[in-house]
């Protein structure tokens, strides 16, 4: 059904073809043809403007005009195919890091889990699904779903060694710096998150410096707009790899 409301319009011959907006736009409305950006289906675009900051060219601008309604179960069908392996799921072009992939975090099957030799399993990653960076994971990826949430400030993971043992088995993982990343930003898209992922429990891993206890208070805050009440625990790693402290809030 068709309404009148607001889209994104990308003007053609501003367009280079670089690929910022597909890696901006998180319900993947926007896609590269013929070395354009297209808006690939109405409905999977929400209209609010994500991804206009992100071109250099100012190709993109905002526009009413008649188009099909906002579907988020069309955006979910469309990311998770996206996500799929095999040839429906084409890499983004500009930054490969956000193509979103689900795989397997424990190491392996049961079978291949034992016989590995110990040196090994000890090495053996946790990593579930990629991308990781908060700025690239769109609320609707698939992973977000009913997930025990990690959020972690990215100098954790080098400063605790025990960060993957720990804490990451089981837990969908967004990483990021409170410091130099747009904070703004960062609580919006936890918004968008807990209203749309269902979210079970979150994780807060931060460093001990004033520049991560930001981190925490942004996600009470998103968490609050949200209208959901999700468990969440902070925990506090010192500059020098240890465990300072664990609380709710």
């Amino acid at each position: 059904m068709k309404v009148k409301r607001k889209i994104i319009e990308i003007d053609e011959d501003r367009c280079t073809g670089c690929g910022q907006c597909v890696i901006a736009c998180a319900e993947g409305a926007i896609e590269i043809v013929d070395g354009k950006a297209k808006v690939i289906s109405d409905n999977l675009c929400d209209g609010l403007g994500a991804c206009l900051g992100d071109c250099p060219e100012d190709a993109l601008k905002i526009v009413e005009r008649e188009a099909e309604e906002f579907d988020e179960e069309a955006v979910m069908a469309h990311l998770e195919d996206k996500g799929a392996d095999g040839p429906s799921a084409p890499e983004p072009p500009g930054c490969p890091s956000a193509g979103i992939r689900m795989f397997d975090g424990g190491g392996g099957t049961p079978c291949q889990k034992a016989n590995k030799p110990a040196a090994v399993t000890s090495t053996t990653s946790h990593l579930a699904h990629w991308p990781v960076q908060i700025n690239l994971i769109p609320p609707t990826a698939p992973f977000l779903k009913n997930a025990d949430l990690l959020v972690a400030a990215d100098c954790v993971p080098v400063a605790y060694p025990g960060f993957q043992a720990e804490f990451m088995p089981g837990r969908a993982v967004m990483i990021g710096c409170p410091k130099f990343d747009d904070t703004k930003s960062y609580r919006d898209k936890f918004v968008e998150i807990f209203n749309v992922a269902n979210i079970n429990t979150i994780t807060c891993v931060m460093m001990e410096v004033p520049c991560c206890r930001g981190l925490p208070t942004l996600l009470a805050d998103a968490r609050k707009a949200a209208g959901r009440d999700i468990p969440l625990e902070v925990v506090t790693v010192s500059s020098t790899g240890e465990i300072k402290d664990r609380r709710r809030i």
